[in-house]
């Protein structure tokens, strides 16, 4: 049965957003919802959290990184529910972010045919690994970490 005060427990917001108590626990030790504390000390959420919820069980799904998510969610006004207006401006950052993660898989995809796979990671023709052969500056060989990394053995 619904509460019919302001605020959720902890288990009604997990039931109704359909994610895990942990779940919340994490989003809340990540910034991302906020609690407050009952004189029995449990958690209560305002109702507004389940729309947080629902952006960020979206944000996610597209594969947006959580850091992102939190960055959006503090840009948001607290106190309140996400409106739609809200959710149009972070809908379109997050498309152009989707768009141009879109292209790249494209052409990660398109090139992983010319991958030889030898291990030598330094071929001036493997996109995938070495774009425009920027490993050649670290000497020749094989190298097996990104331009500018510290190799795992030295770290």
């Amino acid at each position: 049965m619904a509460s019919p005060s302001k605020e959720l427990g902890v288990g009604e917001l997990a039931a109704r957003a359909g994610v895990a108590v942990s779940a919340l626990h994490f989003y809340e030790a990540k910034g991302l919802i906020h609690s407050v504390r009952s004189g029995g000390n449990q958690r209560r959420y305002a109702r507004s959290v389940l729309r947080r919820l629902a952006v960020i069980k979206v944000a996610q799904r597209v594969g947006m990184p959580l850091a992102d998510i939190a960055e959006a969610l503090n840009a948001l006004p607290s106190g309140r529910t996400p409106t739609v207006a809200d959710w149009r401006r972070l809908s379109a950052k997050w498309k152009l972010e989707l768009e141009e993660r879109i292209r790249t898989l494209t052409q990660l995809r398109d090139q992983l045919d010319g991958c030889i796979g030898c291990g030598c990671l330094s071929l001036k023709a493997c996109p995938l690994r070495n774009a425009q052969d920027a490993l050649a500056r670290e000497g020749a060989g094989p190298h097996f970490k990104a331009p500018g990394e510290t190799p795992p053995s030295t770290r």
